[in-house]
């Protein structure tokens, strides 16, 4: 093979990452490097092969039709590595089955269920971390995600685990029984927000809502942010899953519901092969979803 006629490794990831998010910026926390970087990197592999891979659109980027022949044979190519060091480095069975999930997810329903699974798989090791941030999926890393969103994450497979809509919530000892038919009536109220979110200013955005002043937010971990809501501490956005029982109750009040199709909680895994223990992670997930689905 002629090595020296072969682009740049670096470059040939960054127009892969950039092909499957269409954006530099997201492209780039893919990799962990800067935007700026990402982009230089994709100039330089231009510049080596002599022809434009991606213009600018909108707010990002699209592939031009060489470029979109290149990400195509790419994702074949690192497809086919992934799956020969996925089978070099997790030849060993003693690999903790690594986890992430958000600390809302972790505490309202992973925890809750766990023992179930240390139960049925004594001889799988577990690593579990409860973080907001969004988890690179990497070989001999973290093995699956739970996020939450509309499944849509390019490069991933994403099977829907728990349907939820996004509900914006209060004590009722808070708000008590006020009426709310404009979201903007909620900014003189304190707000939570879980630690590394920011979904309540997204929200707001969406809604049209300019808050003339600083809003109160409180930023918490997930947990905390949940205790704080049942105490009345301020007005929240969560899974309407993991508070329905008490807005039935009435402990707690649904002001507004964000019912995107497809929202809720993803089982994100990547592309190809399951190793053993990742497999049986997600069956017994699967089970568990559906015998709360019917149950309820």
């Amino acid at each position: 093979m002629d090595w020296c006629g072969i682009p740049s490794l670096n470059g040939l990831k960054a127009f892969s990452a950039v092909a499957d998010t269409l954006n530099l910026s997201q492209a780039g926390r893919m990799l962990n490097v800067s935007h700026a970087a990402v982009s230089q990197q994709v100039r330089a592999l231009e510049a080596h092969l002599g022809v434009s891979l991606v213009v600018r659109h909108g707010r990002g980027v699209a592939l031009t039709p060489e470029g979109q022949d290149l990400a195509k044979s790419l994702e074949e190519a690192f497809s086919a590595i992934r799956s020969a060091v996925d089978a070099l480095s997790e030849a060993g069975s003693g690999r903790p089955l690594q986890v992430t999930m958000t600390p809302a997810f972790a505490v309202s329903w992973l925890m809750p269920r766990i023992s179930d699974f240390r139960l049925q798989h004594p001889d799988i090791e577990l690593m579990l971390n409860p973080t907001a941030e969004l988890v690179e999926l990497a070989p001999g890393g973290v093995d699956v995600a739970i996020r939450f969103g509309d499944g849509n994450w390019p490069g991933l497979d994403a099977e829907l685990l728990l349907p939820t809509t996004f509900a914006i919530v209060a004590a009722r000892s808070l708000v008590g029984d006020r009426q709310f038919t404009d979201p903007e009536q909620l900014v003189d109220y304190p707000w939570m927000q879980e630690l590394g979110t920011n979904e309540l200013s997204l929200w707001l955005e969406r809604q049209g809502v300019i808050a003339t002043g600083k809003l109160d937010i409180t930023h918490l971990p997930g947990y905390l942010v949940l205790d704080g809501l049942r105490r009345g501490d301020g007005i929240t956005a969560s899974a309407r899953a993991f508070l329905e029982a008490e807005i039935e109750a009435g402990s707690l009040r649904l002001l507004f519901e964000d019912a995107r199709p497809g929202s809720g909680y993803y089982i994100v895994t990547r592309r190809g092969a399951m190793r053993p223990s990742l497999k049986a992670f997600v069956s017994w997930l699967r089970r568990h979803a559906e015998a709360r689905q019917g149950s309820g």
